[in-house]
């Protein structure tokens, strides 16, 4: 069915779905005139995106769910939901008890209690509001979606925040920082998620990935030892940022504590270094293909 038909079938207007399409929601057709033909499997995920949406579920958390046939997924998130709603709602009760004459010292007591049980995301976007926090929840929260247990991981959550409030600024040259942009527009938080769940399917089957790629990784060598690549602004990003993350403590202090704060990252981590062992036995003479991230 063509797109009119589907909107009358789930009630969702057209742009929703091409929205939705556009997304990667679902994947229609494409018709030899360019339209797009819907599936009866196409209406069903739209039926469900819609309740999502109702719910306030967001498109990235929709994708997992719909993408996981155990229903873990929705489970968690229906864990995860209710756990913020009891924050939100003991929030509200202090709130209104400071608005009744509560000291301020009283509330901030009680307010620990909910710090305590935040996931280590939410504490790290609590200290760092704007955009720096963002970024590093961004590449690092699906690793931090658990509250802070253990004395050792508190430490080592200490040790996180004082590194990240005291790391100096990587400043790039001006040409830099212009090619840097022009050439991340169409970046965002989608596509930066994609590539993230790309790079840890690829470190997850490692002889899988080399088996299927051995033609992509052996042009990407001979890229990388040409004189374009070395020439190029790619190269002396990445330089940079080698250099910046070796001298500031990246290495030597963020990447140890995270595996002591996080179990999860501690595991992917032994996985990256069997892939990156993986490759260089595959192709010596290449660089680590996956950084410590």
């Amino acid at each position: 069915m063509l797109i009119n038909e589907v909107s009358k079938a789930t009630g969702l207007s057209k742009k929703a779905i091409e929205y939705y399409t556009e997304q990667g929601l679902i994947v229609p057709d494409v018709l030899e005139n360019g339209y797009r033909e819907f599936g009866l499997h196409d209406v069903e995920r739209l039926n469900k995106i819609s309740v999502l949406r109702k719910l306030g579920i967001g498109v990235n958390e929709i994708k997992v769910v719909l993408d996981d046939e155990t229903g873990e997924s929705l489970r968690k998130l229906s864990f995860q939901k209710e756990l913020g709603l009891q924050t939100q709602q003991a929030k509200l009760s202090m709130l209104k008890k400071l608005s009744s004459g509560s000291s301020y010292f009283a509330i901030s007591d009680e307010l620990q209690s909910i710090e305590d049980s935040a996931t280590i995301t939410e504490k790290i976007l609590g200290a760092f509001p704007g955009y720096y926090g963002r970024f590093i929840c961004l590449h690092f929260a699906r690793f931090l979606n658990n509250p802070i247990v253990t004395q050792k991981q508190k430490s080592a959550y200490d040790k996180i925040i004082s590194f990240l409030d005291n790391a100096p600024s990587l400043t790039l040259p001006e040409d830099l920082k212009e090619y840097l942009i022009d050439n991340t527009k169409h970046i965002g938080t989608e596509q930066i998620t994609d590539m993230v769940a790309s790079t840890k399917k690829s470190i997850e089957h490692p002889d899988e990935f080399l088996a299927t790629n051995k033609e992509v990784l052996e042009q990407y060598l001979t890229f990388k030892q040409s004189d374009e690549y070395k020439n190029s602004p790619v190269f002396q990003i990445q330089s940079l940022l080698k250099d910046f993350n070796s001298t500031c403590g990246y290495y030597d202090v963020f990447i140890p504590a995270l595996k002591e704060l996080s179990p999860s990252y501690a595991k992917y981590y032994k996985q990256l270094e069997i892939a990156n062992e993986k490759l260089l036995a595959e192709y010596p003479d290449i660089e680590k293909m996956y950084g410590e991230t």
